[in-house]
């Protein structure tokens, strides 16, 4: 296998090196990420893949476990009147595509991950993302080794990918033979721990990389060449920080030469000469990661959390309970619940043409109606979470001499919505030096009116500790199953911080401190300027928030 040729781009080179590697152990490598869009680099990409694995099946994110793994065929057994069992797609040494992974649910990525360990088969996923947020479960990408982001590659930094099926099959006899020092764990393991990497597969997947970019080349052990390449490929990609300054390791023992080490380019001896070291192979990671990565992290374990509660009133398809909905074409391997008159609905047109189908001997009167896999509706139901109206109100000085009552007649026209929508709702206010629940969460209107016409004004604008008040009462009320939504009503104009000090600056970076917080608990709030003119802080605070 000659070097790789000069001219792609070197996100190309790395993408055309993985699949080059994929190819020698594709079982030991269990599969790569490709997030590409769609154009003409993804169709290239496509090709190579296709000369790569002439035999992958592809599949999608909504495919059942019967196709998967296989199982009872139900439409066959009933024909056959007898039990049928149909085969999966997942058999040994197959190569799986999974198109628009990105949509893929947690629980088929659990199970194609498993599958990945467990049986000899080879993994590919299509990503069409249009960013870090938007990518596969991180269950289904962990045990596969490469990630090839080619996102904004243009066609003209592309280069046909050739892979030469003699180069391929003789370095997949080689693989086994390949030796590895004691040395090459360590820098390995210490280099995951200083990028941040905490998957155990991800050394692992480094050695197996190591050895076949070795078997490549034609090398009876792994060296730093080969270190520094799976490093690339397999350690950038899951690095979630930059690497601290090590010690520098201990040299390592001097060579022992001879005879044979002169006259042998690929002695033993060749290793210790290479000095392998982390430094090398962190340096080597580290021109790789992009300026923003910690911010792309931080991004990402927001959204996870946020992901976690998303969506307050959002409804919910279900398969168990809720309100129907009608049903529709589908399977029960996922544990759906056959919708048996709709079925029938379906089967009943085309019972004169599949008797006619059927054995001779038997009469229409006596043929059983016959049913399809496309003839099966399932059940659906929607559920929608109750929503819970948190209204925290603004009763310093500053807003009740001005627009308090305007703020209860909105107040009151927003609860009159709420009930008609049977939402709970809440009541908090905050002057003086803290906030105050005046109304727990209920359904009563009656109730909720009669608070607010007791609402009392004056004193200072402890915004801070209103917010804090209002995100303790959603998280609190969010683990009971209600999804909040935080309506807050106020001039914006903070001066008492959490500790009740008059603090106008501390007051108002405390408030976009804890509305900042909103989002990442997946709080969704709405923002209302009682006051008498815009207040610029107010709407910061709620750019913060993320609210409206």
């Amino acid at each position: 296998m000659t070097e790789p040729r000069s001219g792609p781009d070197p996100s190309w080179r790395r993408a055309e090196l993985a699949l080059t590697l994929l190819a020698i152990d594709p079982i030991g490598l269990r599969g790569a990420q490709v997030r590409a869009r769609v154009g003409p680099v993804r169709d290239r990409l496509r090709e190579a893949l296709a000369a790569i694995f002439p035999n992958q099946r592809r599949i999608h994110p909504e495919i059942d476990d019967i196709q998967l793994f296989g199982g009872v065929d139900v439409a066959r057994s009933l024909a056959e009147g007898r039990q049928e069992l149909s085969e999966g797609l997942l058999v040994p040494d197959s190569v799986i595509c999974l198109e628009g992974a990105e949509r893929a649910s947690q629980g088929l990525s659990a199970r194609l991950a498993q599958a990945a360990e467990t049986l000899p088969v080879t993994l590919l996923t299509m990503d069409e993302g249009a960013d870090d947020l938007e990518s596969p479960p991180e269950t289904l990408l962990d045990p596969l080794a490469f990630r090839i982001d080619l996102e904004g590659l243009a066609m003209s930094a592309t280069w046909p990918i050739v892979i030469e099926t003699r180069d391929i099959e003789s370095a997949a006899r080689r693989l086994k033979h390949i030796k590895t020092d004691e040395a090459v764990y360590k820098y390995l393991s210490r280099a995951a721990v200083q990028l941040g990497i905490t998957s155990l597969r991800a050394p692992v997947l480094a050695l197996r990389s190591a050895k076949a970019h070795a078997s490549l080349y034609a090398r009876d052990k792994v060296h730093m060449d080969d270190l520094r390449v799976a490093c690339e490929l397999v350690y950038a990609p899951r690095a979630t920080q930059r690497p601290e300054d090590l010690e520098p390791p201990e040299p390592p023992a001097p060579p022992q030469y001879s005879a044979q080490n002169a006259s042998d380019p690929n002695a033993e001896s060749e290793t210790p000469q290479e000095s392998l070291s982390e430094e090398i192979l962190l340096e080597a990671v580290r021109a790789l990661l992009p300026p923003d990565l910690l911010a792309k992290e931080s991004a990402k374990q927001r959204s996870k959390r946020a992901a976690a509660g998303q969506g307050a009133g959002t409804p919910k398809k279900s398969n168990r309970r809720g309100r129907p909905l009608p049903s529709r074409p589908g399977s029960l391997a996922s544990g759906a619940r056959l919708d048996l008159v709709s079925t029938l609905r379906a089967a009943i047109p085309w019972q004169p043409l599949r008797a006619s189908l059927s054995p001779r001997g038997q009469t229409q009167a006596h043929t059983p109606v016959q049913i399809r896999r496309s003839d099966f509706r399932t059940k659906r139901y929607e559920q929608k979470s109750d929503r819970l109206l948190i209204f925290t109100v603004d009763a310093s000085g500053s807003a009740a001499f001005a627009r308090l009552a305007e703020t209860k007649g909105a107040i009151e026209l927003l609860l009159g919505e709420a009930y008609a929508r049977r939402d709970h709702a809440a009541l908090i206010a905050f002057k003086g030096t803290q906030a105050e629940l005046l109304l727990p969460p209920t359904r009563s209107l009656t109730q909720a009116k009669r608070s607010l016409s007791g609402l009392p004004g004056g004193g200072g604008t402890p915004l801070a500790a209103g917010l804090a008040k209002a995100r303790e009462l959603a998280l609190q009320e969010m683990r009971r199953g209600l999804l909040p939504l935080v309506v807050l009503l106020t001039d914006g104009r903070a001066n008492i911080d959490l500790d009740g000090e008059a603090a106008r600056v501390p007051a108002g970076t405390q408030a976009d401190e804890i509305a900042q917080t909103f989002p990442m608990h997946g709080i969704e709030s709405l923002v209302i300027d009682s006051g008498k003119r815009p207040n610029p802080n107010l709407n910061a605070l709620a750019q913060h928030a993320r609210a409206n």
